[in-house]
């Protein structure tokens, strides 16, 4: 079940790397770096209550999801992707 804190980390044509709200139409932030917009993206949602990151990579595939608690990132990493 989508939550709306949800976020997405993608590439745009350009090589930057975009943290997303997937309920929003703009970017939240830019990165140089798709381990920098991660970073970001699960800070927001440890900040926002939680929720799911899903990552793609660059051939625009999901690469990884993640589930971040509220207030702490969870040791187990989902392995769905």
């Amino acid at each position: 079940m989508a939550n709306q804190n949800d976020r997405t980390v993608y590439r745009r044509e350009d090589g930057q790397w975009v943290n997303k709200l997937n309920q929003s139409d703009r970017a939240s932030s830019i990165h140089d770096t798709q381990a920098e917009a991660n970073k970001t993206a699960a800070e927001m949602l440890r900040n926002a209550g939680g929720g799911e990151r899903t990552t793609m990579g660059l051939d625009g595939k999901i690469v990884s999801k993640d589930t971040i608690s509220p207030g702490h990132e969870s040791s187990v990493k989902d392995r769905e992707h």
